[in-house]
């Protein structure tokens, strides 16, 4: 395991952050947080399969959330305090995954547009066509995939989060780092979209959650995030105006700041409940 290391050198308090980025991302994607949070947290970034700090998934079985999370489940373990979990879209389906693995150790979650499109399968009618939709892209992702089409299944990829001619709109740069990513796509498809977790498991995490979602967000992680706020127990859900479903790339230090401002009311909630024995002379943002 080789977690990114986000933080700067000079700690004055060591609760661990883990922060999960998003799909053909890496975890550069949470500097700004890190930065923000430096000298205060441990802010840690491990990077899925089929980055340069992890490599390919080896094929020693079909390949699941479980494989995925495996790393920040080792991260939780090895902490001495509960710790803060953060997750962008796919990063958000593993946090979700990790946190069901390990309810007990986790302080706080912020969650981003997490992709648990299994939760659109119990739905009804307007989750399953809005699974529907989302099959139809990782299809489109797969057959490129198969096919050696990278560029036509990134395309499709892109531009249904991020709206129609995106892809071809990205810089030549941000497109070789997805071309790169996206062998990996097929994967991490099958791993979220065959999730068999029920609905009622997510009771199970009784800590502070946060859920973000853009204001154009789309309609799959739209529901994901409405369900979310129903199934956990202490849950808030806030909208990023202006924002879409990249909206920690895109607006990230409206996102930094939310992110920090849960993780110190859920400290200082721990405080409250403990006698300050959590979080000596933590002070509550306004």
């Amino acid at each position: 395991m080789n977690p990114r290391m986000l933080d700067a050198p000079r700690p004055t308090r060591r609760e661990r952050v883990i922060a999960l980025h998003c799909s053909g991302a890496s975890a550069d994607q949470w500097c700004a947080l890190a930065e923000q949070l430096a000298g205060q947290y441990q802010v840690e970034a491990p990077e899925h399969y089929g980055y340069r700090s992890t490599g390919m998934w080896p094929g020693e079985h079909a390949f699941t959330l479980r494989d995925e999370a495996r790393r920040t489940i080792t991260l939780i373990d090895s902490s001495a305090a509960k710790v803060h979990l953060v997750g962008h879209s796919y990063g958000g389906g593993v946090a979700l995954h990790a946190a069901l693995a390990r309810p007990d150790r986790i302080a706080s979650m912020v969650l981003y547009e997490p992709t648990a499109f299994h939760l659109l399968r119990q739905m009804g009618g307007r989750g399953a066509l809005a699974y529907a939709e989302i099959a139809g892209v990782a299809e489109r992702v797969c057959h490129g995939v198969v096919t050696g089409d990278y560029q036509g299944a990134l395309a499709a990829f892109v531009d249904y989060w991020n709206g129609p001619g995106a892809w071809d709109a990205m810089r030549p740069a941000a497109q070789n780092v997805l071309l790169q990513w996206v062998p990996k796509g097929p994967l991490e498809f099958q791993a979220v979209m065959e999730d068999v977790t029920p609905a009622c498991a997510y009771g199970a995490l009784n800590f502070p959650v946060l859920i973000l979602r853009g204001e154009h967000a789309p309609i799959s992680t739209h529901l994901i995030a409405e369900a979310l706020e129903e199934l956990l127990p202490i849950t808030q859900l806030m909208i990023v105006d202006g924002a879409g479903h990249m909206g920690p790339l895109t607006h990230t230090a409206r996102v930094s700041a939310l992110i920090i401002r849960h993780i110190l009311h859920a400290e200082y909630r721990c405080a409250a409940t403990t006698t300050f024995a959590c979080a000596d002379n933590l002070a509550l943002p306004a």
